[in-house]
């Protein structure tokens, strides 16, 4: 049985299109990890980080996490309420990343 995968499109700002050719989207395919779950934003950037490995930088530490100076929201919501790097990724999702308010 084959892994479920989805198109996910990062919508980003302006001060981050530098490391994308000045992009203001960037699309990647999301692997589940397993035959039965679903593809999460952390699968997401997990092939963000092959793809686009200085602008995966800036979302992610050295050990993973989210950056804290950066919010992603998922369709509209706060990925950090629907599990973080954990949030189940509906086809075609778009991820707005975001400077967070601190």
């Amino acid at each position: 049985m084959a892994k479920p995968v989805t198109l996910v499109t990062f919508v980003l700002p302006a001060a981050m299109r530098r490391w994308v050719n000045d992009q203001n989207e960037v699309r990647v395919f999301a692997v589940a990890a397993s035959d039965h779950g679903p593809p999460t934003l952390g699968r997401a950037l997990d092939t963000l980080r092959r793809t686009h490995p200085s602008l995966e930088e800036r979302l992610r530490d050295e050990y993973g996490h989210l950056r804290r100076h950066i919010a992603l929201y998922v369709c509209g919501a706060n990925a950090s309420g629907l599990g973080g790097l954990d949030c189940a990724l509906p086809p075609g999702a778009e991820v707005y990343v975001l400077p967070a308010l601190v």
